[in-house]
């Protein structure tokens, strides 16, 4: 399985705006990777810590497109290393409840 956060990289501009223009698809966009890295048998630790990783990956080098993203952005920005694990276990809970 590909790292999420390698993947994330490796998006090309126009589907990474495609993804990160509208907060609805941005979920939708997450709860598809979160259903892929289920049916590939990971538990709920690892695809926490992949969000996570996805999640450090778009706050270094990505700018929020929307109030939600940019939210999200000031709180992963000024969390500290667990809360930031905690922050990205709740995010998989939002987008695989979103995806159901």
């Amino acid at each position: 399985m590909k790292d999420p956060m390698n993947a994330a990289a490796e998006l090309n501009e126009e589907k990474k705006d495609e993804i990160m223009e509208n907060f609805q698809t941005f979920k939708d966009y997450l709860g598809d990777q979160v259903h892929k890295g289920e049916k590939l048998g990971l538990g709920e630790e690892g695809l926490t810590k992949g969000a996570k990783r996805v999640a450090d990956y778009l706050a270094k080098h990505e700018e929020p497109r929307n109030r939600e993203e940019k939210v999200l952005n000031e709180l992963w920005n000024v969390a500290n290393e667990d809360e930031r694990k905690h922050m990205a276990h709740v995010l998989v809970k939002l987008t695989d409840e979103t995806n159901k």
